[in-house]
Formats: structure tokens, sequence, C-alpha cells
């Protein structure tokens, strides 16, 4: 029941993420020392710039549903303050079911 050779209980097996098993190879990790790091570098401007670059590349998917679903709920609005006057019930009162 689950194999592993001729090791005895309690025997140790190797590191963490290393359990006797052959090393991986062709796993490459790039390090960059720390006082050449710069993480605030240009950073409002490359945020005002990007922002920028990217909401212009979008609005024109975002804005036209918006503007739909707001001119669509202005209208059930008042078509909901008419139909609920006086004057809406008046007008179609005769009409229900």
């Amino acid at each position: 029941m689950g194999g592993g050779g001729k090791r005895a209980p309690g025997s140790w097996i190797g590191d963490w993420g290393n359990f006797g098993l052959s090393r991986q190879r062709g796993i490459v990790q790039y390090t960059l020392a720390a006082n050449r790091q710069v993480p605030t570098a240009n950073l409002v401007k490359s945020a005002i710039f990007n922002g920028f670059r990217r909401f212009r590349g979008q609005v024109l998917y975002i804005t036209p549903p918006f503007v739909g679903i707001y001119l669509l709920m202005e209208w059930a609005n008042k078509r909901n303050e008419f139909l609920n006057s006086k004057a809406g019930i008046a007008l179609y009162a005769d009409e229900e079911d």
C-alpha cells in the first residue's frame, strides 16, 4: 500500500520539495537586485497615460449599454408614474383583464 521502496517508518526522505526524487531541470528563475528595483518609477505618469489609453479603448463598449439602460429606466419610471396617476387610471381603467 502506497509504495516507496525500502524506507523504514520515521526515516528522513529529503527536504521539503525534494522528497528523494530527481532534481527538476529546465526551470529558470531570474531575480533583480534590491538596489536596482525602483517600484515607483514613472508611476503617476504611467498611470495617467495608461489609464486614459485603456479608458479610450473600452468606452465604446461600455457606454452604449449604460445609456440604453438609463433611457429605458427613465421611460419606465415616467410610464409608471403616469399609469399610477389620476389621468393614467382614468385613461386605462376600462382595459383591465
